[in-house]
């Protein structure tokens, strides 16, 4: 493989990696003040291609922990939920539990589940070249960056972009688990339509509770506004006929 085409291929390849990031970015910093979002965006973005890096060097072993994948697929599968239910929170009491080094882990944790797959692609298109491994990982960061401010505005005007982002989380984190090696030294044949069930199952779930918190929270309050209470007698009590 030449140096052109190799790096033809990690530019596309990396323009489509970001999307997940993108969203996970745009998800945990979308209750920051506005002056903080910038820095969460690109702390937690320097801190997870970190990540990727030391992957790079560990893939292979990674890929053959039994359960590795399981546990991370889990994580990204809280994560997802973790996300979703801030909305369901107080508005007041929300603002007041976002920092931004809680959105920064949010992101990190999350890349790092993700980033397994990342890597072995990177590796893949970069022909095992070092220097372009390294290419590659670091352009990363400037689509992620890029993709989440687009994400981030498409947020603030859309908010069901909130589930649907959250969804894609679950889709993803369906997916990792299904992968982990454990499972497929022991289901085999099936493996192949066992990868749809299990995106579809994941995502399913998160889509559901999204739903079913969205209804809760937009349900029309059942108590009468004060003015049109009836007014109270002198024992204290209704009037009554």
């Amino acid at each position: 493989m030449d140096t052109a085409t190799a790096i033809l291929q990690l530019i596309i390849g990396d323009i489509l990696l970001s999307g997940d990031n993108a969203v996970v970015n745009a998800l945990a910093c979308r209750h920051l003040p506005r002056h903080q979002m910038k820095k969460a965006m690109v702390v937690g973005t320097v801190f997870a291609i970190g990540l990727r890096v030391l992957f790079t060097f560990f893939v292979d072993t990674l890929f053959g922990i039994p359960g590795l994948k399981i546990v991370g697929g889990l994580l990204l599968f809280w994560i997802a939920i973790k996300l979703l239910r801030e909305d369901d929170e107080d508005e007041q009491t929300m603002k007041g539990g976002h920092t931004l080094w809680s959105a920064v882990r949010i992101i990190v944790i999350a890349d790092a589940v993700m980033s397994l797959d990342n890597v072995v692609f990177i590796t893949a298109a970069a022909g095992g070249r070092m220097e372009l491994v390294i290419f590659g990982l670091l352009l990363t960061m400037p689509l992620i960056l890029f993709s989440s401010a687009i994400v981030m505005k498409v947020i603030e005007r859309y908010p069901l972009v909130v589930l649907l982002g959250a969804t894609l989380l679950g889709w993803i984190a369906g997916d990792i688990i299904i992968g982990d090696v454990f499972l497929k030294d022991h289901i085999g044949a099936e493996m192949d339509w066992l990868k749809y069930v299990a995106r579809a199952a994941g995502a399913t779930v998160v889509f559901g509770l999204g739903l079913y918190w969205r209804r809760q929270r937009h349900e029309p309050d059942t108590e009468l506004p004060e003015s049109l209470a009836p007014p109270e007698n002198d024992n204290g009590g209704t009037p009554t006929a």
